[in-house]
């Protein structure tokens, strides 16, 4: 069971619409295909076959994460915490850089937002959930440990 956003929600429920109708144009290239005689040696029809597969695996994936996952309710929060949906600003207190990061439950995946989206099964998500505006939070990173300022709570 996972937190996400109802913005989070809305795009896996556009997601998963968009690939049954995919589905439906792979059950037809399937088809075409197998109209085509000798499967054995049918490339089209064997990358269809797996795309299909491929498809599928996806819709699963996005069925079980829509039917565990709890939408976050921001009015539930207290003011001044972090939670599923927050924008911070961390301080590096090291280096003194500021950014924007974005506590999700599920990335969309962009990288031309104006913020970091940061999951919260992530350490750093993980050291963000419910902490609160002037906090310092140490985190392990891959490139070695990092101490932040919790700077201001934007939304």
């Amino acid at each position: 069971m996972e937190y996400i956003t109802t913005e989070e929600k809305n795009r896996l429920e556009t997601e998963l619409a968009e690939r049954h109708h995919a589905d439906s144009e792979i059950t037809i290239r399937i088809a075409e295909a197998r109209a085509l005689g000798d499967l054995k040696e049918n490339a089209e029809y064997h990358a269809a076959r797996e795309d299909k597969g491929m498809n599928q695996a996806k819709i699963d994936m996005i069925k079980q994460k829509l039917a565990t996952a709890i939408i976050a309710d921001p009015s539930e929060t207290p003011d001044g915490m972090v939670f599923i949906g927050s924008t911070v600003r961390l301080r590096d207190i090291e280096t003194e850089d500021e950014d924007l990061y974005k506590l999700v439950g599920d990335s969309s995946g962009r990288f031309d937002l104006d913020y970091l989206e940061v999951t919260s099964g992530s350490t750093l998500g993980q050291s963000l959930l419910k902490a609160k505006v002037g906090e310092k939070i140490r985190v392990a990173l891959p490139r070695g440990d990092r101490t932040f300022e919790i700077v201001e709570i934007i939304g």
